[in-house]
């Protein structure tokens, strides 16, 4: 792909979209920053409040598709929706980043990676699970050597649904169908690809949530092969009737030192050093390998509307919005895949998917599509 003078980017959806304006209006390569969401309300305010020229304001999608000046999409919108825009984004021309999963279906993940070779633009999947201060602190003790060899890898995302906030798709929605935030680290840990997934329901959610989706499950748990690697990975994931604090956790296990996420949040995580060695940690921010201009966005206190379930229930998602947009916009300047493209993206979405699928068919093993040979 040719590498781009400057970055013309609309957003699309300004729920907790809206967090991405100001990291993309601060960001040196950008140059416009537009914005789209259905209700003319919502656009009005968040225009005003971030002084986006009514040129650059719209409420209808394929409005933004035919605009010649704006190459870049950030899709932030309901996740029933994600595959349709990111296909129109690509088949338009456009670069495009997806709030995650990927899609709903590994049908349409199969598409986009198509679509996105054919458009030979930029794909990448926000997540933020592989951005948060906390994963980038076990990254470098990786590519350091400090955590020697990876021994197992574990990740979870366990959560109420049940709070208010919530739209009502999410009513009995199965667990491992939103399942990159616990998969993403242990695939992207590892430098790999999921080959294979095994994966049995727990539980049962009330009768009257099952007919919907189809799924009884409370609680998911799976176990990944991956690809050129002794290493296997597990992840778990729950949304409903199941008592416990917000959890999206990753754990490492080396043969010289192991990093386990903390149980309750705020009472610090776990490096074990050996033998009996453990301590607790507060890991560092991550501000000091971002450009100046947009440091200041890894913390929380900087984020508009703390009070978005998206946040209350994510932690702030660790300072990883600064960089996503770094990544996104990087590629896009250089005219090189974005760390998560298209064909890794579809890989982790449709591992979970297969997951569900798995636990569906009483734990039979289940292939991932090869997306890198489509």
């Amino acid at each position: 792909m040719k590498p781009e003078k400057s970055v013309n980017v609309c957003i699309i959806g300004l729920g907790f979209g809206a967090e991405f304006i100001p990291i993309y209006q601060a960001l040196p390569g950008v140059d416009k920053v537009a914005i789209c969401a259905r209700t003319e309300s919502k656009v009005k305010e968040a225009g005003d409040h971030y002084g986006i020229p009514e040129e650059l304001r719209f409420t209808d999608y394929e409005e933004v598709l035919k605009r010649d000046d704006i190459n870049t999409i950030h899709v932030v919108t309901p996740f029933t929706i994600h595959a349709e825009q990111t296909l129109a984004a690509l088949r338009a021309g456009k670069n495009c980043a997806c709030t995650v999963p990927m899609a709903m279906k590994v049908d349409d993940c199969i598409e986009i990676v198509k679509a996105q070779k054919k458009a030979d633009k930029v794909y990448m999947m926000m997540e933020t699970a592989i951005y948060t201060r906390e994963y980038l602190y076990v990254k470098n003790l990786v590519e350091s050597g400090k955590l020697g060899r990876i021994q197992f890898v574990r990740g979870s995302h366990q959560q109420d649904m049940g709070l208010e906030g919530w739209p009502d798709y999410w009513l009995g929605f199965p667990p491992m169908n939103y399942g990159t935030h616990a998969i993403a680290p242990l695939v992207d840990i590892n430098d790999s690809l999921v080959d294979s997934v095994v994966c049995h329901g727990s539980g049962k959610i009330k009768d009257e949530m099952i007919p919907k989706y189809g799924s009884p499950f409370a609680v998911e748990t799976a176990t990944f092969k991956l690809k050129g690697t002794d290493v296997r990975a597990e992840a778990t994931r729950s949304l409903y009737e199941t008592v416990r604090q917000y959890r999206e956790s990753f754990d490492c296990y080396g043969d010289k030192l192991s990093f386990e996420w903390e149980q309750i949040e705020d009472e610090g995580h776990l490096l074990h050093e050996g033998g009996e060695d453990c301590r607790r940690i507060k890991v560092p921010n991550t501000d000091n390998i971002l450009p100046e201009e947009i440091k200041k966005f890894t913390k929380r206190e900087i984020i508009d509307d703390q009070d978005h379930v998206s946040f209350i229930q994510g932690a702030g998602h660790g300072g990883s919005h600064p960089h996503l947009v770094y990544q996104f916009v990087s590629a896009i300047l250089k005219g090189r895949d974005a760390p998560e493209n298209a064909v890794k993206s579809a890989n982790i979405t449709a591992a979970g998917l297969c997951a569900h699928e798995s636990a569906m068919k009483d734990g039979e093993l289940v292939k991932i599509p090869d997306f890198e040979n489509l």
